[in-house]
């Protein structure tokens, strides 16, 4: 009979190839001299090194800590806190009064906020806005993303479940990542995540359009535009430029309503369909992927990329915009936080730059170049040509 797995022995470590150039030797010693209990001890106690022992002890514990500040975040926001200060400082029984506290409470969520830089203590005990808080305030798009993080962190309260293949909530709060026919999607299963990306949309949407001047282009095409929010802002900007969009059948009703009530109806058009398997509508010179491309698995990229180049002219621009893997600054929020957000979603993956460009290629498209964004952590930029 067969052991169980937990009592078998550990199998043999796999062979592979051994780099033993200097680089891999001088990194593992390093790993040795840092894994070092005594080590560490002495640089703690050596001033020169002193310090870089601190930093990095800091940044170790910052890391076991993150899920914390994060709920302190997240409770300000509830709260509606960075707002109540925003018109001026108050005492935590203030505070208290305002969000529904014990005293001490309120006190020690203020005192919290302080030490991430979200608040700033002022004169005769108040607390005020800090540098962090500050940004929060009025910010309905980021707001909107910290309170949808709930639905993550529940599903991150057993991260190797996660890795092992049990999805949560998320999954089913992006119901289009696992439906066999999404564009069979009832309204009802559409709205929350549709509402959730019009809100965050604002975002991303400036950025892309800083970086990128459509005015000498005629006709955008968004595809998997959700609610229209990045068309919309495309179309304030430029009153010449015709609107399309592209997106499953139940998300194109709710963007055909957004554009009336914008008052974009008379140059904007909404096309329902599956963007995996149905053609995109022609008439573009330039088609738009917002966030889009790194919800879907190879395979599904593929397809898309495709897509965009069959619906272009000759000469048409395709704008690819996402957060970008392996961004110098932002490998935290690529590759860490992106990573393991699209696993608790169900599809999905972070892509490089390199990655992209190499896609692009193989789907046909030319002139492929990276154009800086002022906020690389929110977005990069990709643009290539239809030959």
């Amino acid at each position: 009979m067969t052991a169980p797995a937990s009592l078998q022995a550990d199998p043999e470590p796999a062979t592979h190839a051994v780099d033993a150039g200097p680089r891999a030797r001088w990194r593992a010693w390093r790993d040795r001299l840092l894994a070092s209990p005594d080590f560490r001890r002495r640089a703690l106690a050596f001033a020169p090194t002193r310090w870089i022992a601190r930093r990095r002890a800091a940044a170790l514990f910052d890391l076991v800590a993150g899920f914390v500040y994060s709920q302190v975040l997240h409770a300000c926001v509830r709260l509606r806190l960075f707002d109540l200060l925003a018109k001026a400082p108050l005492c935590a029984d203030d505070i208290a009064r305002h969000a529904d506290l014990p005293p001490a409470a309120a006190e020690r969520l203020a005192d919290a906020a302080v030490a991430l830089k979200l608040l700033e203590r002022r004169a005769a005990g108040r607390y005020g806005l800090g540098p962090l808080g500050a940004a929060m305030v009025g910010n309905a798009a980021l707001s909107a993303m910290v309170e949808h993080h709930a639905t993550l962190y529940a599903d991150l309260h057993d991260p190797v479940a996660l890795l092992r293949g049990q999805l949560g909530d998320l999954a089913r709060y992006w119901p289009y990542a696992l439906a066999r026919a999404p564009a069979q999607l009832a309204p009802r299963q559409v709205a929350d995540y549709s509402a959730l990306m019009a809100a965050s949309q604002p975002l991303v949407a400036d950025e892309i359009l800083d970086a990128f001047a459509l005015g000498h282009h005629r006709c955008l095409l968004d595809v998997g535009g959700g609610e229209g929010g990045f068309l919309a802002a495309a179309g304030r900007r430029h009153p010449e430029l015709r609107l399309m969009l592209f997106d499953l059948p139940a998300v194109a009703e709710r963007a055909a309503r957004q554009f009336a009530s914008a008052g974009l109806a008379s140059r904007a058009t909404t096309h329902g369909g599956d963007f995996l398997r149905d053609a995109l509508p022609r008439g573009a010179d330039v088609v738009s992927l917002v966030r889009v491309v790194h919800d879907q698995d190879d395979e599904g990229m593929r397809r898309l990329l495709a897509a965009a180049f069959e619906a272009l002219p000759s000469g048409g621009t395709l704008l690819l915009g996402e957060p970008l893997a392996a961004t110098r600054g932002s490998l935290a929020m690529g590759d860490a936080y992106f990573g393991m957000y699209l696993l608790a979603m169900g599809r999905g993956r972070p892509r490089s730059a390199a990655a992209l460009s190499e896609a692009l290629r193989a789907a046909g498209f030319v002139a492929i170049r990276q154009v800086p964004t002022r906020m690389p952590l929110q977005v990069g930029l990709l643009v290539a040509t239809r030959p």
